[in-house]
Order: structure tokens, then C-alpha cells, then sequence
């Protein structure tokens, strides 16, 4: 499908500009009126509902030449924009807006486009990695969202910069969440704390007050159960704590924002997406933090501690929805050819050819070049029969036996004698 949005003063003339474009099949996706006067209508239509290209009257040589297509820059980026946001499930407001931002940009890189506009429209705030003190980070989430694995994360990053870090669990009711954190620290040669209470926490952070880094494993929470977020908001007021939400890629849009709205409340302005190596579309990221107003901060694309966390920004996340144009197809071209090639070296080996003579121009343009037998190949190529003086000369000896055995040993070890009747 191809999006493609037209500006007009009225909405009649913007209706006309859709038909011109894309043909009376196009289907009106969003229109809205614009601040300074006028109309905007981004219109949808199936490729092969298109209209033909028009061809001029003018026929040069007996042949008709095609008009030129008029060069549009933005239109032409906007459309590339448009398709990779419908790809990705951008709900159509929001694509709207992003399609707008990017098509008013004076460029040719659909990418370098749609990360300026993600950048007008998102915040993007990586999270700190220990160089200097900051507010101890909760990672705070549903459960099974990857909390603990960003929290080793974390911690390897700030330990490869030689930075102090402190551990601190609150995963006390999981089966096994306190052992695998442990288990990390124990690698990275840190201290674990576990606290069951919010005044268990105070003391560790007073503990851990000169630690570059202070990172805290929460314990997943329902967001849409009362008794969970007020206890993780009792947990949060221990102290002076910055909570981080994390998510994993791939959830439904509507719910995910549900989600982080009530994460929100308990004071979430970041969001770090986990699984983002699982999932093929982005859209519900984009919907949850519009829906929610929180900033972008860091990404997971692996499940190994020691592949870390990449700081996300706005032409990293362009280039994860906008992918670089794949050459693989130009450069699988000649991939039949050279199965054709072995399929006829597989029925030359089969002995096939030395019985049908028909074999060998059909591997003339398998290979692309002309026919050279090898020096084994004199019984493979059709020649012609020997002339008949050949013949009656090879048959004239009758009169000594020793000769005439000879000759018949030699006319049947002969490939010419097999071509006679």
C-alpha cells in the first residue's frame, strides 16, 4: 500500500489532487486543517490500483517517449516514511504527525527524515553509566519484562568503565530471583543486597551513598492491581530514586500504554525496551511513549549479559525501522545459472549425453561461452560419419588373417564404426 499526503486551500481541491494521484480507488486515511489555512489529507491506495503513467503524443525515432515523473524530494521521502511507519503498525494519528515532520525536511534520506522527525516529536535520555553520581535507578516493570538481566547489564557496563556499583534486590518473592542476580554479582566480583522492606532499603542506601552507581532489581508488579503499585510505591519513597520502566518489545500497543501510564503514576519518565532482537515491528514502542509521555533511554537486543545495553537516539531508531535497502536479491541472480551448470555437470556424469545427441547445445548458453570439447570428449561431439573412401580403404585387407583380425579389432574400438548404421 502507498500513503501519500496532498495540501490544498480547499478540501475539494485537495479531494481533486488525490484523484490526479492516486486514482478514484484511494482510500482517505486522515484529513486535518492546518494552522495556517488550508487542508491536509493523507490518502492510501493498493499498488496495483495505480494509475498509468501517461505517454506522451510525441514519438521520436517510431518511439513514443514517457513522460517524465515530476521529482519531488519530500513527497518521494514522506512515502518511504509513510510505508515504514504503516509497516511497523504506527497507529495513523501518530503516523500522521511523524509523515508531516519528515516530509517537510529538505533531504533525500528517508532515514536521516524519520529520525528528525521521532526527534521533534520524543525525548530520548540514555541512562547513565557511572561516570559521574547520579540518583540510584530502579528498574521497575510487569513481570518477566527482563528487569534483572538489565540490571547485570548495568552493572557489567559501569564495572568495564571502573566505576564503583552497588546491587541492591527487592525480588524476594520469585522462585530463583534472588540466585540469579547473585549469580551475576558473583561474576562481576559485587556485593548483592536484599531488602524485603522499604526500611531495609533506606539502610542500603545509606550504605551505598559514595557508590558511583546504585541500581535497584524490583520485583515485577501487576499495573493494573492496587495492592502492587502501592506497595511498589511505598518501596520507591525510601529514598531519593529515580524508577526506570522496563518493557519488552512486542506487546499490544493499547495495553503496553495502559501499562506505562500506570507505571507513570508512581513516578516512571524513562522507559528501556528489552527482546527488541525478537520482535520485526516498533510501532507500539512509538504509541506507548506518546501515550505516555516517557523518554526513550536505553535498548536490549540480546539475552548475554555481556552484550550490554545500546543507548538508543533518534537516528538509531530511524535505522532499526528503516533498514538499509537489501542488495541480496541483484546479487542472487546468477544463482539458477550455476544450478543449472550443476544440474548438467550431474547428467554429464551420469553418462546421460554419450546417448542423446541433442545434450550438447543445450549446454552452450548454460555455460555463456562457446562449446570446447576436452581431449576425453571425441565420442561426446556429433561429428559427421568418415567419408566412404575411409571406410572401403579400412576394409580392403582380406587376404592375411593376422591383418584381418587387427582390422576388426580396430573398427570396434573405433567411435566413428558406433556412428555407422
Amino acid at each position: 500500500m502507498r500513503l501519500k499526503s496532498f495540501h490544498a486551500k480547499t478540501m475539494s481541491d485537495a479531494m481533486r489532487m488525490v484523484r490526479q494521484s492516486l486514482g478514484d480507488d484511494a482510500i482517505i486515511v486522515a484529513t486535518r486543517e492546518e494552522e495556517g489555512g488550508g487542508v491536509r489529507v493523507t490518502a492510501a491506495v493498493e499498488e496495483d490500483d495505480l494509475p498509468a503513467t501517461p505517454v506522451s503524443g510525441a514519438v521520436r525515432g517510431g518511439r513514443a517517449k514517457a513522460l517524465p515523473k515530476p521529482v519531488e524530494p519530500e513527497i518521494d521521502v514522506g512515502e518511504v516514511v509513510a510505508d515504514a511507519l504503516q509497516r511497523h503498525g504506527v497507529p495513523a494519528t501518530l503516523a500522521e504527525q511523524l509523515i508531516d515532520a519528515a516530509s517537510g525536511l529538505d533531504t533525500d534520506d528517508p532515514r536521516l527524515a524519520l529520525g528528525s522527525a521521532l526527534d521533534s516529536y520524543f525525548t530520548f535520555n540514555p541512562l547513565p553509566d557511572g561516570r559521574t553520581q547520579v540518583k540510584p535507578l530502579a528498574l521497575v516493570g510487569p513481570p518477566g519484562a527482563g528487569k534483572t538481566l538489565v540490571a547485570a547489564k548495568l552493572a557489567a557496563r559501569a564495572v568495564f568503565k571502573k566505576r564503583s556499583v552497588g546491587v541492591i534486590t527487592t525480588d524476594t518473592v520469585r522462585a530463583g530471583g534472588v540466585d540469579q542476580l547473585a549469580a551475576f554479582t558473583r561474576l562481576m566480583k559485587l556485593k548483592l543486597a536484599t531488602v524485603e522492606d522499604p526500611d531495609a532499603l533506606a539502610g542500603a542506601f545509606e550504605v551505598l551513598r559514595k557508590t558511583d552507581l546504585v541500581l535497584v532489581d524490583t520485583a515485577g508488579r501487576n499495573p493494573f492491581d492496587a495492592e502492587d503499585m502501592q506497595d511498589l510505591r511505598a518501596m520507591l519513597s525510601a529514598g531519593e530514586v529515580e524508577p526506570v520502566l522496563v518493557l519488552p518489545a512486542g506487546l499490544d500497543a493499547l495495553e503496553a500504554a495502559d501499562m506505562a501510564l500506570a507505571f507513570k503514576a508512581v513516578g516512571v519518565r524513562r522507559m528501556l525496551v528489552t527482546r527488541l532482537d525478537m520482535v520485526r515491528r516498533l510501532g507500539s514502542l512509538l504509541s506507548i511513549a506518546a501515550r505516555a509521555r516517557l523518554s526513550f533511554c536505553d535498548v536490549s537486543v540480546s539475552s548475554k549479559v555481556a552484550e550490554g545495553l545500546t543507548a538508543l537516539n533518534p537516528l538509531a531508531l530511524a535505522r532499526m525501522m528503516i533498514p538499509a535497502e537489501e542488495k541480496a536479491p541483484a546479487a542472487k541472480e546468477p544463482a539458477p545459472r550455476r544450478a543449472a551448470r550443476s544440474a548438467d555437470w550431474e547428467e554429464d556424469d551420469d553418462g546421460h549425453p554419450d546417448q542423446e545427441p541433442d545434450h550438447t547445445p543445450r549446454r552452450k548458453p548454460t555455460f555463456g561461452r562457446g562449446y570446447e570439447p576436452e581431449d576425453d570428449e571425441p565420442e561426446i561431439e556429433p561429428a559427421p560419419p568418415p567419408p566412404p573412401p575411409r571406410r572401403a580403404a579400412a576394409a580392403k585387407p582380406t587376404k592375411p588373417a593376422t591383418a584381418k583380425s587387427a582390422t576388426k579389432a580396430k573398427a570396434s574400438s573405433s567411435p566413428s564404426s558406433r556412428t555407422l548404421p
